[in-house]
C-alpha cells in the first residue's frame, strides 16, 4: 500500500515540483494539495493522508498554526519546508513545538548537492514518516508521573512539548521497564539522534538536574543555521547549561554541548583535559555532524566510563561509533520502537546486538539520572 501524501504550499510551482518528485516513487502517492493552512486542515479531515509536507509562510493561515490545529484534530506526521536562515530556524523550531515531526530545506540544493540524491532523501523521509502516520491514529496518552519529576524545568518554557506521532507496533526486543543498576561511575554521557530528535532531546535533557555530575555531548542531525537557536531554546528549558559546542571547549560537569550543524565534533587527543575540537571533517561523510565521528572520537580519547544513548532517527548513524565505544567498556542504550518517530538509528543498534538496554523515551531521562548520579 502506498503512503498517501498531502502537499501544502502557497507556490503553485513548488506544489507541482514536490508532487512530481513524490509521485515518481513507487511507494508514495500525492492524494491532494493545498495552498494555505486553512485548506490544509480541510484536506486532512477529508483525505486522511499518512503524511503532510508543509510550507511555513503562507497566506490565510501559516504552516505553524495549521500544524497546531491538525495535531489537535487529526494528528498526522508533518515535514516542514523551511529556509536555512536564522529566522527560518526559529520558525522551524516553532513548527516542531507545534507538533511537526521533521523538516527539510526548501531549496533542494541545500538538501544535497546532487539533485537526484535530494529527491531520494525527500522521498525516504516522507516514506518513513508516512508509515508511522499510518500506524498511529491518535497521540499516546501522557506517561504517569515517575521518579525525578522534580528535576524538570517547570518554571521554564518547554520549546518542544508537543507529542510526536508514534507507532503502536511492538518493539522487537524486550524493553527495560525498571531502573538500570546504579553505579555512579559514568564520566561522560553521549547522545545521538536525528528525525524526531529535537522533541526527544527536550524530554530527556529537561529532566537532568542542575547538579548533574558529568558533561553531555549531543549529536543531532541539523543544519548549521539551526543549532544556535536550538541550543538556546534547550538552555532556556533545562536546568543544566546547554550550548552549541565551540572549538576549544573544555568539558565541564552539568554542561550539554550540541554539535554544530555542518561540522564534526571530536575530542582533542593532544589535550591534557577533555577538550572539544570542531572540524570540517571528511567531505564524503553523509552526516555533518555525524554520531559515528563523535562516538569514535570519544572511544579513542576519553579515559573514563561512558554511557551512550541512541534515539529516534533515520539511517544507521551511530552504530559503528557505538561499536567502538563498547570495545572500550561503554554502556549503550537505545530508544524503543514504539516511542520513536522513526525507528532507524536505534534499530541499527539493536539489530547489531550493541544495545545493553532498550527504553521507552519516557523512561530514558530518569534512568540516565539513576545510572549517573
Amino acid at each position: 500500500m502506498k503512503v498517501r501524501v498531502l502537499v501544502v504550499d502557497d507556490s503553485k510551482f513548488f506544489r507541482r515540483r514536490v508532487t512530481e518528485i513524490i509521485n515518481a516513487s513507487a511507494d508514495l502517492e500525492v492524494v491532494g494539495v493545498a495552498e494555505n493552512g486553512e485548506q490544509a486542515i480541510q484536506k486532512v479531515l477529508e483525505l486522511k493522508p499518512d503524511v503532510i509536507t508543509m510550507d511555513i509562510e503562507m497566506p490565510v493561515m501559516d504552516g505553524i498554526s495549521a500544524v497546531r490545529r491538525i495535531m489537535a484534530q487529526r494528528p498526522t506526521p508533518v515535514v516542514m519546508f523551511s529556509s536555512l536562515t536564522s529566522e527560518g530556524a526559529k520558525a522551524t523550531l516553532d513548527a516542531l513545538d507545534a507538533g511537526a515531526a521533521d523538516f527539510l530545506p526548501k531549496r533542494f540544493e541545500d538538501i544535497a548537492k546532487d539533485k537526484d540524491q535530494a529527491k531520494r532523501l525527500l522521498c525516504e523521509k516522507v516514506h518513513s514518516l508516512g508509515r508511522r502516520g499510518a500506524a498511529a491514529a491518535a497521540p499516546r496518552p501522557a506517561a504517569a508521573p515517575r521518579a525525578f519529576t522534580t528535576s524538570t524545568a517547570a518554571s521554564k518554557p518547554a520549546p518542544f512539548s508537543s507529542t510526536a506521532i508514534k507507532p503502536k507496533a511492538p518493539t522487537p526486543v524486550a524493553a527495560a521497564k525498571h531502573f538500570a543498576p546504579s553505579k555512579g561511575t559514568v564520566k561522560l554521557l553521549v547522545i545521538g539522534t536525528s528525525t524526531g530528535g529535537p522533541v526527544a532531546l527536550q524530554k530527556v535533557l529537561t529532566l537532568l538536574p542542575e547538579n548533574f555530575p558529568v558533561p553531555v555531548l549531543v549529536v543531532q542531525h541539523m543544519p548549521g543555521t539551526f543549532t544556535p537557536a536550538f541550543s538556546q531554546r534547550l538552555d532556556q528549558a533545562c536546568k543544566v547549561h546547554v550550548k552549541e559546542a565551540a572549538d576549544g571547549d573544555v568539558l565541564k560537569p552539568g554542561n550539554v554541548y550540541i554539535a554544530p550543524g555542518g561540522r564534526q565534533m571530536i575530542l582533542d587527543p593532544r589535550a591534557s583535559a577533555p577538550t572539544l575540537r570542531i572540524v570540517d571533517g571528511d567531505a564524503s561523510l553523509n552526516y555533518k555532524p555525524s554520531v559515528d565521528v563523535t562516538f569514535s572520537s570519544v572511544s579513542s580519547v576519553f579515559a573514563g566510563p561512558v554511557l551512550a544513548v541512541i534515539m529516534t532517527g533515520m539511517g544507521a548513524d551511530g552504530r559503528e561509533g557505538a561499536r567502538a565505544l563498547k570495545t572500550k567498556g561503554a554502556e549503550v542504550w537505545a530508544q524503543d520502537e514504539k516511542s520513536c518517530v522513526v525507528y532507524g538509528m536505534p534499530a541499527a543498534i539493536v539489530d547489531a546486538g550493541l544495545a545493553d538496554r532498550v527504553y521507552d523515551l519516557a523512561n530514558i531521562g530518569e534512568n540516565i539520572i539513576h545510572k549517573v548520579m
